[in-house]
């Protein structure tokens, strides 16, 4: 199986809530299935993951950072790309922290448009509570982990 490299952020607020997007499929090989993700994108060719996260950073939220901090993870998954193809994903996750929750998807690709249907900004407790899918599975203790949620009281 072919190895998808994919650098994945979590974009946190001033409130410490973290953006995810629902990407909901209608007419690819995930059509039915519905889920939450934070934003991310695979890598170019020649690209570093640190490239990749500030360039996916941009595409997805128009927020424009010159750098981002060293990874808090690193995930590997299988799972089944909109086109079909299964991959191992090979994900590392960086951190950023956004001065304010004002998004722009004006640079969205056309399937970017057609799959993510919305966008929201979870706190710990939500994520907690949730009965919704969301990716990755272990992302409330991920975020405790890298300090940006704390323990509940």
């Amino acid at each position: 199986m072919r190895e998808r490299k994919a650098a994945r952020l979590l974009v946190i607020s001033p409130s410490e809530e973290v953006l995810l997007f629902r990407f909901h499929h209608t007419d690819d090989a995930l059509a039915g299935e519905s889920h939450w993700a934070t934003p991310g994108g695979g890598l170019e060719p020649g690209e570093t993951f640190h490239a990749a996260a500030v360039r996916e950073l941009y595409e997805e939220t128009g927020i424009q950072v010159s750098t981002v901090a060293q990874p808090v993870a690193d995930r590997r998954v299988s799972l089944i790309l909109p086109s079909g193809e299964a991959v191992v994903a090979v994900e590392q996750y960086f951190i950023v922290h956004v001065p304010n929750i004002a998004l722009s998807r004006s640079q969205w690709t056309a399937h970017e448009k057609k799959v993510m249907a919305d966008h929201y900004w979870w706190s710990a407790q939500e994520l907690r509570t949730t009965k919704e899918t969301v990716w990755p599975e272990n992302l409330v203790q991920l975020l405790m982990d890298a300090g940006v949620f704390k323990l509940p009281v």
